[in-house]
């Protein structure tokens, strides 16, 4: 059976006259570049957007933003990347009309307009309410790690500093009386010269030195660490990868269509704290009152009292799974969540069926009431099982209690509803990760990761309506906008 060959490299060929040619109508490019042309960059305050301004000619920022939101959407971020690409792939040729900004340029545009690019996902986020493509009703919020443009040998805390301030002074001492001994040996018997043995004695001295600099500056900043690389990136666990830099990437993502509807950047590892917030985000987006009810899924990362007493306050309905505490044994017939508490009585009864009464306090606000009954837990042939304190078990109990029991209760009753909470949000993070390769960030500080986050964030999104829309469709929403004008709302859009 014969091969498929291919054609001879020197026989002359006839190719499309035209670049748009190579194009098809369903690709993918046109859809950018049709939606990216009707955004106002000026409105937005992007940077070099006068045509008529003093200094060399420069490229407007819907071609960067192009070749940005193409790069995104299929896994090529870098700045020297997208410049190939702008060499050598058809579809961006065609998409920046022959332009082939350097990598310079092309990472400067990132840079200078971080802030503006939240804008950006931001229209994009009003776009699809406007489509009706959120539900508006209910969100799930989560939190990943996104790791950061640094490493952990950048970042220091007191203890890495005071363990390489003792290893400097052994080897300083090491030298030194490498030093004086050298005197009484024979040429063929020393190790290093004395002239060396200076060297490395001034070498660790700004060692030592550039740690001290860095010990004042981690007291005077009040942090717990600092890094030398990055220093707005905090060490982070990875389920996967253990201890590494990162960022804590938090997102609220409609339940209707799995768009996300808006996002925080933190630096604190835990996710406790952000569920209030996350929700006012989604109900600005939504064009809600903050008062208006909207019905949030979280898991147990975001159960704290305050947090959750906040959500309330605003009609926002939570379903959080709450915290299950192991014993000291870790034996789980034993665990908190086995304690019942009897409110009438305000005890505890434990798995042997005794009674944990409430241990008095002096202070009148306190944040968690304890229980205890070591008489019993003296006399209980379960006693290694639940605890290993020598007196007995103590279980605490919050202060806000009653209203966590609400919560849990509200999410028992709904399990359905909270179940949907991984299919709703976990996607994202998935689809971010290993689809779209940004897994880390390539940018450093707050500022710049922010804007590199709008970008991969936006990116998702716009596959997302792809996906459910249709490019034909999608393309038939940006002509509506185009003849209406109707995205014209930077001005009277959230701030950024």
């Amino acid at each position: 059976m014969a091969f498929i060959k291919g054609v001879d490299r020197n026989q002359k060929s006839m190719f499309p006259e035209y670049i748009d040619d190579y194009i098809k109508e369903d690709n993918i490019v046109r859809v950018i570049d049709e939606y990216v042309e009707i955004l106002d960059f000026k409105a937005m305050g992007f940077t070099k957007t006068q045509e008529n301004r003093s200094g060399a000619p420069g490229y407007h920022p819907s071609t960067l933003m192009k070749l940005y939101l193409y790069g995104y959407l299929n896994g090529v971020r870098s700045s020297r990347k997208l410049e190939n690409e702008a060499n050598r792939n058809i579809e961006v040729i065609w998409l920046l009309g022959k332009l082939k900004p350097d990598f310079k340029t092309i990472a400067d545009f990132r840079k200078e307009n971080r802030n503006n690019l939240k804008k950006v996902f931001k229209e994009f986020s009003l776009f699809c309410k406007n489509l009706g493509l959120y539900g508006e009703q209910l969100i799930a919020v989560d939190g990943t790690k996104i790791k950061a443009n640094n490493s952990k040998r950048n970042n220091y805390n007191q203890k890495k500093i005071n363990r390489q301030i003792k290893y400097i002074d052994e080897k300083t001492q090491e030298y030194l009386k490498a030093l004086d001994e050298n005197d009484s040996k024979e040429e063929n018997q020393v190790k290093y010269s004395a002239e060396e043995l200076k060297e490395k004695i001034e070498f660790l001295k700004k060692k030592r030195e550039a740690y001290e600099n860095l010990e004042k500056e981690l007291k005077e900043s009040g942090e717990t660490e600092i890094s030398t690389v990055d220093p707005d990136s905090r060490l982070m666990e990875n389920k996967k990868n253990g201890l590494e830099m990162g960022y804590n990437l938090q997102v609220a993502v409609d339940e209707k269509n799995k768009l996300i509807v808006d996002f925080d950047i933190t630096q604190n590892p835990s996710d406790q704290g952000n569920l209030n917030s996350m929700s006012l985000k989604a109900k600005k987006v939504f064009g809600k009152d903050e008062k208006d009810e909207l019905e949030t899924l979280a898991d147990k990362g975001f159960y704290q009292a305050e947090d959750l007493m906040k959500c309330e306050e605003n009609n926002t309905i939570t379903y959080v799974s709450k915290q299950i505490y192991s014993n000291s044994t870790n034996d789980r017939d034993f665990y908190t969540d086995k304690f019942k508490y009897d409110k009438e009585k305000d005890v505890y009864i434990c798995p042997a069926n005794q009674e944990l009464k409430r241990i008095k306090n002096r202070k009148k606000d306190v944040e968690r009431i304890k229980y205890k009954n070591y008489d019993a837990c003296a006399k209980c042939e379960y006693k290694e099982r639940c605890t290993t304190a020598q007196k007995g078990r103590v279980i605490s109990r919050s202060k806000n209690q009653d209203f966590l029991d609400k919560v849990d209760a509200r999410t028992q009753e709904n399990m359905d509803k909270y179940l949907q909470r991984q299919i709703i949000v976990e996607h994202p993070f998935g689809t971010i990760k290993r689809t779209m390769n940004a897994g880390y960030y390539l940018c450093r500080g707050m500022e710049s990761v922010v804007g590199e986050t709008s970008l991969i964030l936006l990116a998702y999104n716009f596959k997302r309506v792809l996906n459910i829309l249709g490019i034909d469709k999608f393309r038939e929403k940006i002509a509506e906008l185009r003849a209406t004008s109707s995205l014209k709302f930077v001005n009277n859009s959230y701030a950024a």
